[in-house]
């Protein structure tokens, strides 16, 4: 109940903000978000704090987009449709980094099927041990993460790979 009420108060007072412009994470895929499509989060039902989240949907390296830098990658083409109609809207907070790792101040790998969407936006982190840490205070990892963005932001993007995680999308161009 804390944390929901915290959760509710965070969106309601505008303490959860947009986050990329900096350079996007592209791991050994050669994808943003490791090449799952990113609108398919949108459309899953969200998992209780705690409970493991449903798979997105893996792209296809035939359906993409170009974005911050980036190519992301779509299921079918009217997801990609929505993407290029309003990008910020379905694109990973923190230039697809992990949100945790953000709130502590780095720029970090974040694997793509560990994500929660909040306040509308998609946040991923790098490990599940990692999003236990996250789910005990979204709130204040959020306003950290929010004041440690316009300190990292301007970094390059983290050329390390996620621990343990094999993506199901698209293999490299």
């Amino acid at each position: 109940m804390l944390k929901s009420t915290a959760l509710a108060f965070a969106l309601a007072f505008g303490l959860i903000g947009t986050a990329h412009a900096g350079d996007q994470y592209v791991d050994q895929t050669g994808f943003a978000a490791s090449g799952y499509d990113v609108v398919s989060y949108f459309g899953l039902p969200q998992s209780a704090l705690g409970g493991p989240q449903p798979a997105p949907l893996p792209g296809s390296a035939a359906i993409t987009a170009e974005y911050n830098g980036a190519t992301f990658a779509f299921a079918t083409e009217a997801n990609r449709d929505a993407f290029v109609a309003n990008p910020a809207a379905y694109a990973p907070q923190y230039d697809g980094h992990c949100a945790y790792g953000v709130a502590k101040g780095a720029k970090v790998p974040a694997n793509p099927t560990l994500w929660r969407i909040v306040g509308g936006k998609l946040y991923l982190n790098i490990t599940e041990d990692v999003v236990g840490q996250w789910e005990e205070d979204i709130p204040g990892h959020l306003s950290d993460a929010e004041r440690n963005w316009g300190q990292i932001e301007a970094e390059a993007a983290s050329d390390d790979t996620i621990p343990g995680f094999v993506s199901a999308a698209p293999l490299a161009r």
